[in-house]
């Protein structure tokens, strides 16, 4: 699922998953370099990112898989 991550101003991210008109603030992240990991928004979804280098600039658009709900990892 095709995903855009930005940080705002006050250096919040946040994910729009433009398929859904959905824009939800991350309230947790997996890696400290956000890459590789996963993220989970305020709504609960939570989505596994490519691996990318620590550097890559804000505001991109990446293909990230969404996780079930409940799943344990």
């Amino acid at each position: 699922m095709k995903i855009m991550i930005r940080r705002a101003v006050s250096g919040l991210m946040s994910v729009y998953v433009a398929k859904k008109d959905l824009e939800e603030p991350v309230v947790a992240v997996e890696k400290p370099g956000l890459w590789g990991g996963t993220v989970t928004l305020a709504n609960g979804w939570r989505f596994q990112l490519p691996e990318m280098p620590g550097d890559t600039p804000l505001p991109i658009t990446v293909e990230a898989r969404r996780l079930a709900e409940g799943a344990g990892e």
